[in-house]
């Protein structure tokens, strides 16, 4: 029997849970429904979005995460329908190969990644808090990235720009609202086997191998293993996790030379 069979830490708590069609955000969205959560499922793709809602048995709505208006919509949806924004899994991101080295990266594919990942976990925090607030209660999980707290030479420049925001942004808004019941935690997860890291190593081998001899597991994450990570941060046996830089990378950030 699996964990998540076992865990059921969040029978009746509300998660929002944005890019969640694919990916960490659908792994996510899975676990959390498993563990008794009503989950809503948010994405700007419609068809995946919807059949993400339909296996959680939770609620789908169609968002663009930059946009401020579609964002305030999708938390008051939460509400209205389920009475509460218990969980916030403020997760959608974009890693485009456009973005690059600082030498190549243009001026339009740096705006667009802080937009998609950087603006929007802002919005996201900043419409999701307030219903926290009026609870006493809340747990906010912002994916960040093991990038945020290292460099790489294989350098996506705004993406690493963008994770290390939102590493930042976690820990005040963490200290910020601790004392309203409110935990904000930023995930921070090494390369993760999903669909957008796939498509960018198809397109670079090399670039991949280059990443995998620096994870001492010699192998990437799995979604799950990151979902289960977001079920632990969202549930009451994080009580006293807060501001937290919370690292899922199979021990890259302490590795100096990994087994061979």
């Amino acid at each position: 029997m699996t964990a998540a069979a076992v865990c059921r830490r969040l029978v009746d708590r509300t998660a929002v849970v944005t890019g969640a069609a694919s990916g960490i955000g659908l792994a996510s969205a899975r676990r959390l429904a498993s563990e008794g959560a009503h989950v809503v499922c948010a994405d700007i793709d419609a068809e995946r979005g919807e059949a993400a809602a339909k296996e959680c048995g939770g609620l789908f709505v169609r968002t663009d995460v930059t946009d401020a208006g579609q964002v305030e919509a999708l938390f008051a949806a939460a509400h209205r329908t389920y009475g509460s924004v218990d969980v916030a899994f403020n997760n959608a991101g974009i890693s485009p190969p456009d973005d690059d080295s600082i030498l190549t990266t243009e001026p339009d594919a740096w705006r667009r990644v802080q937009e998609v990942n950087l603006t929007s976990v802002y919005l996201c925090c900043k419409y999701a808090i307030p219903h926290m607030r009026r609870q006493g209660r809340g747990s906010v999980i912002n994916t960040a990235s093991f990038v945020a707290r290292m460099g790489a030479a294989t350098s996506q420049i705004s993406y690493t720009a963008s994770k290390g925001g939102v590493l930042a942004m976690s820990r005040e808004l963490g200290v910020q609202f601790a004392r309203d019941g409110i935990r904000v935690n930023a995930l921070c997860p090494g390369p993760v086997n999903t669909p957008l890291l796939a498509e960018l190593f198809a397109q670079d081998p090399e670039r991949a191998q280059r990443r995998l001899v620096h994870v001492p597991a010699g192998r990437f994450a799995e979604p799950e293993e990151i979902a289960a990570a977001v079920a632990f941060l969202a549930s009451d046996d994080a009580s006293f996790v807060n501001a937290a830089e919370f690292l899922v990378d199979g021990g890259i950030a302490g590795a100096y030379v990994t087994p061979l």
